[in-house]
């Protein structure tokens, strides 16, 4: 900075000042947020899906051992892993059902109080 002559006036420096008249922070201010949409949402759920997927052959790789499984009276050897993976899929499968027909429920009773509010 450099030093004001003798005599000038000292002219004091007022922060810059935004368009409606307030001070600025000096801060980046971002533009109008955006908003999230269903397709970006499917973006976020496919790399989380991807990632899931990939830790589940790690897994699946590294427990090759044999296991025999008993199922309603029949018997069967597998891997271990691939045992875990069948009884994961079949506890989606009946959260999937299960889930499902509450929401029929829902969409039914929706419905029906739609129809009675004309």
């Amino acid at each position: 900075m450099t030093q004001p002559e003798e005599g000038a006036a000292e002219v004091p420096v007022k922060p810059p000042e935004t368009a409606g008249g307030a001070r600025h922070s000096g801060k980046f201010e971002a533009g109008p947020k955006l908003k999230r949409t269903r397709v970006s949402g499917t973006w976020i759920a496919v790399i989380v899906a991807l990632i899931v997927l990939v830790f589940l052959l790690v897994f699946i790789l590294q427990n090759q051992d044999t296991a025999t499984v008993h199922f309603l009276g029949m018997s069967g050897s597998m891997p271990l892993a691939v045992a875990m993976l069948f009884s994961v899929i079949a506890g989606g499968a009946l959260v999937a059902l299960v889930g499902g027909a509450r929401i029929l429920q829902l969409r039914k009773q929706a419905k029906k109080s739609r129809h009675q509010l004309r």
